[in-house]
């Protein structure tokens, strides 16, 4: 995602000639999403996670936005707009999420990302930090590339799975992984780790109030942070900035008049315009909000990966059983048909709603073929990128998307120690990066 992003923002314009066949394709698009979504599906809730996860894939594509970015931009280009507008995201995600816990008269009914603490949060944050610095996305990223990247994404989510696959018997067995350092009350009910709330049982209502306030103090520090790195590397001339976030800012600031009903105007305003990252943030905590009131869950992406690596390799006779008996896994979770499995629909979803944008926007064919070219070199980095990112998910219990973004909304420790240690290894990887000259 966030390479796409950097390669296509010169080109994207305020006004630009719109692409009527790519137009007319992406409409036909959203037609077939809710109309054999709704008929073919099998259940309600598969057609809801279809539906989120394309507005996810929507959202993510025409923000420009992604966790990856929050670190690579900030090492290549010294802009840390986007790692502070994440903050803002978790912050007012974990107010809509205290929303559901407070209320709540058993806590469980809802599976919250309260993830052990433990060497292998450790390790896991690092090798994703290393592993996405690479392959310039993350777990949702991958699938939002495969429309805007496709050679980096698909070798990248080929060697994600292959990563999360090796990963499985790990997160299942080893004891650095499965076991917690320290926990809380709840965090034991939810196998190990710190449910932030536990901390504040003495605030009134719970702990929430403790937690969220704790929660926004955790925030203001990485703000706080990110401005005196980015000062930093003002001072020392080395900030150039990120193109796309400089056409947002310029949307920001940009006085909206009331053009008339049908005209190129006002189709421009409400399918190509990008959002500017905080509009991003916005809509993805209300997307986070539904899916988790409605699946009583957060936002997962990397372990279905997982699992169609294990299918591809059925669709080469390797039995179900052999799968489950290496991955410790049950024989069902690889043998479920693609679209009767919610998560896989929900990441089929987000590859759409990436599409949906792009045709909708007339850019379809302008990015798609931006990076069609690659060397060796850098497919063997993109592949290097995708099993680090995948091993990592395994050991910290998560990607960006479950171990950082969801466990902070639901008030996990882990998810802070998850960034700081992925922010660490995104570091390490864009240093090595810059010094093989992998770009």
């Amino acid at each position: 995602m966030d390479k796409g992003a950097t390669l296509n923002s010169s080109k994207i314009a305020p006004r630009i000639s719109l692409n009527k066949v790519e137009i007319i394709l992406g409409f036909i698009g959203i037609i077939l999403v809710l109309v054999l979504g709704k008929t073919l599906l099998k259940t309600e809730m598969l057609f809801f996670r279809l539906v989120i996860g394309t507005a996810l894939g929507y959202t993510l594509m025409r923000a420009y936005t992604g966790f990856a970015g929050s670190v690579n931009r900030a090492f290549n280009t010294g802009s840390t707009k986007l790692m502070r507008t994440l903050m803002f995201m978790f912050f007012i995600t974990a107010l809509s999420t205290t929303a559901f816990l407070s209320t709540a008269e058993d806590i469980t009914i809802y599976k919250l990302n309260i993830n052990p603490i433990n060497f292998g949060l450790v390790l896991g944050g690092i090798l994703f930090g290393f592993g996405m610095s690479f392959s310039s996305c993350c777990a949702s990223g991958v699938l939002t590339d495969l429309v805007a990247g496709l050679p980096r994404a698909i070798i990248t989510l080929i060697f994600f799975g292959l990563g999360v696959f090796l990963g499985f018997p790990i997160q299942r067995s080893a004891t650095w992984v499965t076991e917690s350092w320290f926990s809380s009350s709840v965090g034991k009910s939810f196998g190990g780790g710190v449910f932030l709330p536990d901390m504040f049982k003495w605030d009134g209502i719970g702990g929430y109030l403790g937690a969220l306030l704790l929660t926004g103090i955790f925030c203001g520090i990485v703000v706080y942070l990110a401005y005196l790195y980015e000062k930093r590397r003002k001072e020392k001339g080395t900030y150039t900035g990120h193109p796309m976030e400089k056409l947002q800012d310029s949307l920001e600031k940009k006085e909206y008049s009331y053009p008339r009903l049908l005209d190129s105007e006002t189709y421009e305003e409400v399918f190509v315009t990008p959002w500017t990252l905080k509009q991003g943030a916005i809509v993805l905590c209300l997307l986070f909000t539904l899916l988790m009131g409605v699946t009583k869950s957060g936002w997962g992406v990397s372990t279905p990966l997982g699992i169609w690596f294990g299918k591809i390799l059925m669709a080469f006779g390797v039995s179900p059983e052999s799968i489950a008996s290496f991955t410790k896994q049950s024989p069902e979770l690889f043998t479920t048909p693609f679209f009767e499995h919610g998560s896989s629909v929900q990441n089929f979803g987000i590859v759409v709603g990436t599409a949906i944008y792009l045709l909708t926007a007339g850019k379809f064919r302008e990015t798609f073929t931006e990076e069609l070219k690659i060397t060796k070199k850098q497919a063997f980095f993109y592949a290097l990128g995708g099993i680090c990112m995948g091993l990592g998910t395994r050991m910290a219990n998560g990607c960006n998307a479950g171990a950082l973004y969801t466990s902070i909304s639901h008030f996990s420790l882990s998810g802070w120690l998850f960034l700081i240690f992925m922010v660490i290894g995104g570091t390490i990887g864009n240093t090595c990066a810059k010094k093989w000259n992998v770009n």
